[in-house]
């Protein structure tokens, strides 16, 4: 604007000055010319009387040299037929070179004036008839000044164009700086308010377009000032609710930067997570980059996977697509991990209470049968049955509350209540319970007074089941169940039988849930051995296997002995 303003106003004034100069000059030209032509009349016609004496007294010569030397100006007189009767040459002009002479001489000869300038308004001739007597009198007056004055008021003209120009110039150029200055105030301050300061004001002295223009920024900056003012505040409102969410929220551009992230989606994550770092695949099992850049593909919509890691920790993550002008993704992360522990507790405990309770209940119903069948009536065979029920009744008890104490342990929501608890008389129980084949034995060797740490539920559960499958997979032989201690003051619960044995790639797997080897006995669900492993686990005990086919198995179960807590 400094350089082309001041040029627009040089050049509107030079052309307005030029235009001016011009009419100027050409009025001047006119009223020179004119002014010399009615000097050029009036000598003439004052000559012409002077003439017109001399001729009538025969000085007609002499009063022409006179009229020639006073007025500067050629002469030439003509009688009443148009013939000259003066010089043929005045002032060393010629008479013929004076070209529109037989025209002037035809005007003044019919009684009227000839006055025009010629020789391009170098001169002005002139023709009058001659007072008091007949003829012409005509004069030429050369005005070589005319040309000169022209001259000088066209260099006037240019000058004047010139000055105007510089004038315009300047003018410009103060102008262009005025207006530069005041949109520099309004550039400067619409500048800071994109880089975020809204605190420049303007301050218009001049309440013109562009004081107007100063106006409605300022006014714009304090709306801009007050919504952003809220905004920070809804922001920060947000941030402290996103900062106290439990579910972890991050939000990743299409690059797969991270642009925010709440500390539940660091803990989650286990990752800094800074704005700017790239995405981490913190789970190898799950891309998680992967995953979220199919919300950048089109149409794609709102993203629900469960992750399963090989913590054991399970998450659900929610992925947002971008909407409108957002170029962000959302990413919600939760941790299930508690709920799907206590949706699986909740279901092995349905499952076990199946398995487990099948065997008591039928004993009861068996009873029961027999009673109504006609025992009732003998008191010996009676009292037989009722003890077989009130026994297998107290066991449901036991079996129905070991079951909530392990699903209560899974969902680790209350651990087992851990206390002594004496082998001897829980081992001969369990085995009293047990009906094995004619040719099975199963025994106990367990010294009394030992004594674990632990529940006694869950032990006679896990001893229980042990002996079951051991019984059921012997077929002749025997099966025993021996208790020691060991030298660090754990005590070993060992269940050995002499049955089929167990093939080394299967030993793994058998105390998988519903895991039958061979799938022989459809009756069977095989959920004793996972039971026996999730209650060892509640316990904190160890669970080993030692199997051979055809030479028998056993399976160890390594618990902390209750003199050893008593010790610590």
């Amino acid at each position: 604007m400094r350089f082309w303003l001041p040029l627009a106003f040089a050049a509107i004034a030079a052309v307005t000055a030029l235009a001016v100069s011009w009419v100027f000059a050409a009025r001047s030209e006119r009223a020179l010319k004119g002014n010399a032509e009615d000097f050029a009349l009036a000598s003439t016609i004052n000559a012409a009387s002077s003439i017109s004496n001399a001729e009538q007294s025969g000085n007609l010569l002499d009063a022409v040299e006179a009229v020639v030397d006073r007025n500067r100006q050629a002469v030439f007189v003509f009688d009443e037929k148009g013939k000259l009767i003066s010089p043929n040459r005045s002032r060393q002009i010629p008479l013929r070179a004076i070209k529109p002479r037989e025209e002037a001489i035809d005007t003044a000869l019919a009684g009227s004036t000839f006055v025009s300038p010629i020789d391009n308004g170098k001169g002005t001739l002139v023709a009058i008839p001659i007072p008091r007597g007949d003829g012409v009198f005509m004069t030429y007056s050369p005005r070589p000044e005319l040309e000169g004055q022209v001259g000088i008021v066209h260099r006037g003209v240019v000058q004047a164009a010139l000055f105007a120009s510089l004038a315009g110039a300047l003018a410009g150029l103060l102008v262009a700086m005025l207006i530069a200055s005041r949109l520099r105030r309004i550039a400067s301050a619409a500048a800071a308010i994109e880089g975020g300061s809204f605190e420049t004001r303007l301050h218009p002295w001049l309440k013109d377009e562009l004081g107007g223009l100063a106006e409605t920024i300022d006014r714009m900056r304090l709306r801009l000032r007050e919504t952003f003012g809220r905004l920070e505040s809804e922001r920060d409102r947000l941030r402290r609710l996103l900062e106290r969410l439990h579910d972890g929220v991050i939000a990743v551009d299409e690059n797969l930067r991270i642009e925010f992230s709440n500390p539940a989606a660091r803990r989650l994550m286990r990752a800094p997570l800074a704005d700017g770092d790239e995405l981490p695949e913190p789970w190898p099992e799950v891309s998680m980059r992967e995953l979220v850049s199919r919300l950048f593909e089109p149409g794609a919509g709102v993203l629900q996977e469960t992750l399963s890691t090989a913590t054991g920790r399970v998450y659900t993550v929610v992925g947002i697509r971008p909407r409108g002008r957002a170029k962000s993704a959302i990413l919600v992360l939760t941790d299930v991990s508690e709920r799907e522990r206590r949706e699986r507790a909740e279901r092995e405990f349905v499952t076990n209470a199946a398995h487990e309770l099948r065997t008591p209940l039928a004993t009861i119903t068996g009873a029961i049968q027999v009673l109504q069948a006609g025992a009732k009536d003998e008191p010996e065979e009676r009292e037989r049955f009722l003890a077989h029920i009130e026994r297998e009744a107290a066991r449901l008890g036991r079996l129905t509350n070991s079951l909530l104490v392990l699903a209560r342990a899974q969902t680790r929501e209350e651990l087992p209540k851990l206390a002594p608890v004496e082998l001897k008389p829980l081992l001969e129980s369990v085995v009293e319970d047990v009906r094995p084949p004619a040719e099975v034995t199963v025994d106990v060797d367990c010294a009394p007074g030992l004594d674990v740490l632990a529940d006694h539920d869950l032990v006679e559960q896990a001893v229980s089941n042990l002996v079951a499958n051991a019984v059921q997979n012997t077929e002749h032989g025997r099966v025993e169940v021996v208790a020691r201690p060991l030298v660090n003051g754990a005590v070993v619960l060992e269940v050995r039988d002499t049955g089929r044995g167990i093939a080394p790639e299967r030993q793994e797997r058998i105390f998988d849930r519903f895991y039958r080897p061979d799938g022989r006995d459809p009756r069977r669900f095989g959920l004793g051995l996972a039971i026996v492993r999730q209650a060892v686990e509640a316990l904190g005990g160890k669970l080993e296997v030692e199997s051979a086919v055809g030479k028998g198995t056993t399976v160890r179960i390594t618990l902390s002995g209750a003199q050893t807590e008593a010790v610590a």
